[in-house]
Formats: structure tokens, sequence, C-alpha cells
């Protein structure tokens, strides 16, 4: 994961595009338009999915109508997005991201059976089932997923725009150094908190809604307010309130990743560090894709089992993604001097290796 953030990161700072701006002018027109396509579906299915989980979890909290939330917080997000300045913005997600240590709070008031989870840790059951394999390339995409390259890579992007004197590192090689130090420690201590945090979160719901038998969740309303049956008032509000920050968190990626993409692809001015009449299309893109997943919420369509064959498409998308990225870290005409190193070229070759070896084995158990 870290190794795969990190050379999405890379992509951005040295050539001063996104991933979809290097798609586009490095890799025929099918590749990048296929790629994208499937990267807004799957992110549109996503938004709907958080927007809906924040509204059930407000409605817990407070009481209301859910739905009048669902639509309260897809406007908020909009209007961040469009009306607040970029540095600003970026330092609102980072205290958001405090949100996320109400997951690590949770599983010492459930108690949980340490000694049983180490036991896991060390020696997980593993399966060739095809529900088993599906599972894991779900949950593989919540870790290294293509939103998160293109995300990662287009704020890279915006912030050599955004920072006076930075430039793209092919015009400005003498800024190698402290960017890729900079790009580095960003990434490790972003991606370990990640990883920490849904480690957390897969302990808590293990030994309370898992060992009671609940094992065929619809909504995450009813995950928290299983939650309180079993884990307490306590667990049950620490648990909702985490659903809403972290849902504040992540609607900008999902919305602004597609945005990202769709404007890199069609060569609209894009960025948040752009005003609204700069980049009118960009913001417009952000709207309507929020817009969508808002409207998913009055249909019919389950939340969770939107939210989880999502993954599982991003999981499928991550493949091709990655492989590009990839070759395209190692294309001196495009990275200049800045090729991947042997190590990060290792672990990226890995990473990919690994995602890939795991869809084929979805596909096959799937099918046969």
């Amino acid at each position: 994961m870290v190794a795969i953030q990190e050379i999405s990161a890379r992509i951005g700072r040295v050539t001063g595009s996104g991933i979809a701006g290097n798609l586009r002018e490095h890799y025929p027109r099918w590749l990048s338009t296929n790629v994208v396509g499937l990267l807004l579906v799957a992110n549109i299915i996503n938004l709907g999915a958080d927007l809906g989980a924040m509204g059930a979890a407000l409605k817990l909290l407070i009481g209301g109508p859910a739905l009048l939330y669902v639509c309260g917080f897809g406007l908020l997000s909009v209007l961040l997005e469009v009306f607040t300045r970029y540095a600003r913005y970026v330092s609102i997600l980072k205290w958001l991201c405090l949100s996320l240590l109400s997951y690590v709070i949770c599983p010492f008031f459930v108690g949980v059976p340490w000694d049983q989870v180490g036991r896991a840790v060390l020696s997980p059951a593993l399966s060739l089932k095809p529900d088993y394999l599906v599972a894991i390339v779900a949950v593989m995409d919540t870790t290294i997923s293509p939103c998160l390259f293109f995300w990662q890579a287009g704020q890279e992007v915006e912030d050599e725009k955004e920072r006076p004197g930075a430039h793209p590192l092919t015009h400005a090689p003498w800024e190698a150094p402290a960017e890729f130090a900079r790009i580095r420690i960003d990434t490790y201590l972003g991606m370990a908190l990640s990883n920490v945090i849904a480690f957390f979160i897969v302990v808590t719901t293990a030994t309370t809604l898992h060992a009671h038998g609940l094992t065929d969740i619809q909504t995450s309303a009813q995950a928290a307010e299983a939650l309180r049956a079993i884990a307490g008032p306590f667990t049950f509000f620490v648990f909702a309130a985490g659903i809403i920050g972290t849902g504040l968190l992540t609607l900008p990626v999902l919305a602004g990743s597609g945005a990202y993409a769709v404007g890199e692809l069609f060569v609209w001015r894009v960025g948040l560090a752009r005003l609204p009449s700069q980049a009118k299309a960009f913001y417009g893109v952000i709207a309507a894709a929020t817009a969508i997943g808002v409207g998913l919420n009055f249909t019919s369509i389950d939340p969770v089992k939107a939210l989880y064959w999502s993954a599982v498409l991003n999981g499928v998308v991550a493949v091709p993604v990655m492989i590009v990225m990839m070759h395209l870290s190692m294309r001196t005409h495009i990275m200049s001097g800045f090729t991947l190193p042997p190590t990060l070229r290792t672990f990226g070759w890995i990473a990919t290796g690994v995602m890939a070896a795991t869809v084929v084995a979805m596909g096959v158990t799937w099918f046969a």
C-alpha cells in the first residue's frame, strides 16, 4: 500500500499531471476512457453508500429524517469543496482525520479476547472459497484503491501549484530530495494510520457483531444499533459519530478523485485550488457525482451491498491501473531522471502481482 501510494505521489509531483492526464497523453485513448469510466461508476456508488451511512448515523444520534440528512451532508460537502479556499479545506480534512480515532476507542470497551486476536493475526484461517476471495478483493480495494491513486497524484499537482516557488520536478530537479522525503514521510504515516484504523474496525465487529451471530448487516445503522445492544451506549455513540466524521473525510476524496480523472481526460482546468469560475466543468463533476450519490439513497438499492460490490469492482479496476502506473513510472521520457528506485520498484510490482493474483483467483473460483 505504501509503495503504490508513494508511486502515485511521485507521478504527480514529477510530471505536474495526475494519473488520468498521464494516461491520456502517453497511452491509448480506449485505456484512459475505460479506466476513468469504471473509476467514476465505483466512486459514485461509494458516495451514495457513504452518504446513506452518514444520514442513518445522524438519525440514530438525534432522530429525524435520514434522507434529509443525506441531502444536507451532500450539499455541505459540495459547498466546502467548491467555495472553501484550498489550503483551508486541506486543514479541515486533516482535522477530520481525528474522527478515525473513534474506531480505536471502541475495542477497549467491548471485551476483546486479545489472545485470540493475536493468534488469528499470526495464523489467519485462509480459504479458496469464492465468497472468501471476493471479500479479500473487496477488502484489498479499501486499502489499494484507484480513487486513492488519482487523489494522491492530484493533490501533489495541487500542492505544486499552490506553493510559491514549487515546480514539477522535471523542470526543477533540485527540489527532488526534499520533496521525495516529504512524500515518503507523509505516505508512511498516513498509510500506517489507515491500516491501524482498519484493524481496530475488524476487531470491533468480529468481537461484537460476528461473535453474536450478526453476519448479514444490511445498513451501517443496523451495525450501530447492534453495537448499542451488545456493547452499550458509549460504543454505539462513538461508532455512529465516527461514521459521520469519516464520511465527511471520504466524500471529497471520492468526488474529487473522479473530477480530477474526468477533467484530465478531457483536458479541462482542474483543481480545488482554482476558483469556481476558473474550473466550472471540474466542479460540475463534483456536484453531479455527489447529487447522483444522494439520489441513490432514494432508490431500493441496498447501500451495504452496493458499497461491497463497488469495492470488488474497484479491486478489479486497480490491477490494470497499477500495471500502467508501474510502466509509466519507469519510462525515462515521462519521469526524466526520477524513475523508481529499485526498492520502490520491487514493492510496487509485488503489490501489483498480489492484487492481480487475488483477482484472477476470485474469477477462477467464481466461474469454476
